[in-house]
């Protein structure tokens, strides 16, 4: 396999990045970057770090001539899941209230640890923190408990003060969402699986429309619905399929109307990417607090506390042994 991190690794250019990897030989992955400038955005290193930790560090290695602006790699923990020793030095406490570095999480421990070391990064009240915790936690616990992927989330995030933006990135090489919307769903396509997967009230583990009161089915149109509002990128690459929500024109007068088809939003999507065998999921938060972005986010925080009392309810409802 070969991946290249090149200069523009924004998600506005995570279509790019997708037709450019190369996933076949799976046995061995070279990592090369633009040779005078990287920009990774934290989906496109969450690929990487997954792919690279599936196969192990020995058959992994970074190559050719990698810039000075290559640290980030070495900060966020890259170097350390290959074979190719850095030629970085920095000071590891960088990274509070800046960045979270790659991380995996395979127990709802290592997810609680996760949420704590993103809070710095999300500089809003502490309502809203509330919240964005919430439909990060619900993303990160889908993954767990849907992708049957052996190695976990691979996760990662960065603040970026000059635009008051945080960007996060969640992997897994598991079983993908077409395979997990087969038993109740049966899409016939790896898109027409995404097009499910991005519909609130439909999730993978019921055909009941709405969910369950542990899986509603609305994690992804959560955060893609933040995204939206904030005016900023959401992507899902899974299988053969890619989709990216594009900007909200700033020209357009009010708020962006939220739609239950993805195919409805302003999008790009393919059906002919390289296939990756787990699901990515990326996101850009703008994190100014404007009456939209509050509005949307009491509306989730509605749909969270209703969530929590179902669960708690079930809880009780649950049989005990004596």
């Amino acid at each position: 396999m070969k991946i290249y991190l090149s200069n523009q690794g924004n998600l506005r250019n995570f279509r790019g990045f997708v037709e450019s990897l190369d996933l076949s030989n799976p046995d061995f992955l070279s990592i090369s970057t633009h040779d005078k400038w990287v920009t990774v955005h934290p989906a496109n290193l969450v690929l990487t770090a997954a792919l690279a930790m599936q196969i192990g560090k020995d058959n992994v290695e970074i190559v050719g001539n990698v810039p000075d602006t290559g640290i980030y790699l070495d900060r966020m923990g890259l170097y350390d899941l290959t074979k190719t020793p850095s030629p970085f030095a920095y000071n590891k406490k960088e990274e509070a209230g800046r960045f979270v570095p790659i991380k995996v999480i395979k127990t709802a421990d290592d997810q609680s640890r996760f949420i704590t070391d993103i809070i710095p990064l999300l500089h809003l009240s502490e309502e809203n923190t509330t919240v964005i915790k919430y439909v990060i936690g619900e993303l990160v616990r889908n993954v767990l408990e849907h992708s049957f992927s052996k190695d976990g989330a691979v996760v990662a995030a960065q603040y970026y003060k000059k635009t008051n933006r945080v960007s996060i990135g969640i992997c897994d090489t598991g079983i993908g969402v077409w395979r997990s919307m087969q038993t109740y769903w049966h899409p016939k396509t790896d898109i027409e699986a995404l097009r499910l997967a991005l519909t609130p009230g439909i999730t993978g583990t019921t055909r009941k429309e709405g969910g369950t009161s542990e899986n509603a089915g609305a994690g992804l149109f959560f955060i893609k619905s933040i995204a939206k509002i904030t005016r900023n990128y959401f992507a899902i690459y899974s299988g053969h399929a890619e989709y990216t929500l594009l900007k909200h024109d700033k020209r357009l007068k009010g708020m962006p109307r939220l739609y239950a088809d993805p195919n409805r939003d302003p999008h790009n999507s393919t059906d002919n990417a390289p296939i990756f065998n787990g699901t990515l999921v990326a996101v850009d938060i703008s994190l100014d607090e404007t009456t939209e972005f509050n509005d949307l986010l009491s509306s989730i925080g509605n749909v969270y506390d209703k969530a929590i009392r179902e669960r708690k309810k079930g809880k009780y409802r649950e049989p005990r042994f004596v």
